[in-house]
């Protein structure tokens, strides 16, 4: 095979590769756009004085804003993990959280891990979405 063909196909083979690996990481990565069916719930959250605080490697956060599905843009949510994933941005450090998710509410109490709507609404008084 020619030199040129090599180099050819080659660079064919690397954009063929990292056009799936984008569109695979996309996949994974994407929040839904659109209206979504919990819209009225995540902003009445975020008016009430409620803040998720999480980090973008916890499985149960990601869980929690999965539960949100297309709403999940409105969440009063605050990245709390540095970029490498190895340690605690300065303002969740002050806030001293300990575990994420955890759920902050504007009367300071605080509910850690996963929780359900219903947790949320009774801490809120926000009308469960039907």
């Amino acid at each position: 095979m020619d030199k040129n063909i090599k180099i050819f196909v080659s660079i064919i083979i690397l954009l063929v590769l990292g056009t799936i690996t984008t569109v695979v990481m996309r996949m994974d990565s994407t929040v839904p756009v659109g209206p979504g069916k919990y819209d009225a719930f995540a902003t009445c959250l975020k008016d009430e004085g409620a803040v998720f605080y999480g980090a973008f490697w916890c499985t149960h956060c990601q869980a929690t804003k999965k539960m949100f599905g297309a709403s999940q843009k409105l969440l009063p949510y605050v990245e709390c993990s540095t970029a490498d994933g190895r340690g605690q941005v300065q303002m969740c450090a002050d806030k001293k959280i300990m575990s994420y998710p955890t759920w902050e509410f504007a009367d300071g109490s605080r509910l850690e891990g996963e929780v359900t709507f219903e947790q949320l609404a009774l801490k809120t008084s926000c009308q469960l979405p039907l």
